[in-house]
């Protein structure tokens, strides 16, 4: 579970009832029904407008990954490629076809069984980067679209508050609802802004982050794998792979790989 998400949105929505409470004591005439059907009604309908059905549907399944905190394990890693390269240097590169059935990531599975089927290094290369550019692209598409619904919430914000004042422009001759109406209408933007600032920008930033994060650690796996199909030592791919690291990640690495010289 990403508790930093969960904090988030919690302490979002607390501070913001809390200031509304501490400033007009009324939390409840913040509730506009009509206003939230407005905004949100708006913004889902122009976003189904702005991309086909299928990247939308698939995108909303998985906002779930934004409240788990899927742990890429840079140490792990590492340290199951110095594994890997201490078993092609041991025992050949076709003895890594053997040692891939107990790895479970796809992707660097796929790349040792490119080794061991004698593929040139550079089309390992090409192979591994043109599925790491789609995997991207990807990515890319669901942060895409909750940045658009960032986009259209105030937007439908303020054609809430343009229904608003329409609405007390009818009835301006009634000083009394003036305010009561004009109130109403603003609440729409509220909502408009709220939804965009706290939910949606948020949650495309969030991607964003956790897409880096794993665009990173794959990009060392394949500098990892096209070192041990070129015999290098395990200590100096362990050396080359901290490179990707930041410093202070490289200090939780364990000092005492498992590694054999040749």
């Amino acid at each position: 579970m990403d508790l930093a998400t969960l904090i988030g949105l919690i302490s979002g929505f607390l501070f913001i009832i809390i200031g509304v409470s501490t400033g007009s004591g009324n939390v409840m005439s913040f509730l506009h029904p009509a206003s939230i059907l407005i905004v949100l009604g708006g913004t889902i309908a122009a976003t189904f407008v702005s991309f086909p059905i299928k990247k939308v549907l698939s995108t909303f399944k998985v906002v779930k990954n934004v409240f788990v905190n899927k742990t890429f394990s840079p140490n792990e890693i590492i340290q199951q490629i110095i594994r890997l390269a201490n078993v092609a240097r041991k025992e050949g590169l076709l003895a890594l076809e053997e040692a891939a059935e107990d790895i479970d990531d796809e992707f660097l599975k796929k790349g040792i069984l490119l080794i061991v089927d004698g593929t040139d290094p550079e089309l390992v290369r090409n192979i591994l980067e043109t599925e790491l550019a789609f995997l991207e692209e990807r990515h890319s598409q669901g942060q895409g679209i909750f940045e658009a619904m960032g986009t259209y919430s105030p937007a439908f914000g303020m054609i809430g508050t343009l229904i608003g004042l329409i609405s007390m422009l009818r009835d301006i001759s009634d000083t009394s609802s003036i305010g009561p109406n004009m109130s109403t209408a603003l609440i729409t933007t509220f909502y408009g802004t709220l939804f965009a600032n706290l939910i949606f920008l948020p949650i495309s930033n969030k991607l964003k982050g956790k897409s880096k994060e794993e665009i990173i650690l794959k990009e060392l796996m394949v500098e990892g794998l096209l070192s041990i199909q070129a015999g290098e030592n395990p200590r100096i791919i362990e050396e080359k792979l901290k490179t990707f690291l930041a410093p202070d990640v490289r200090k939780t690495l364990n000092n005492e790989p498992e590694r054999e010289e040749a």
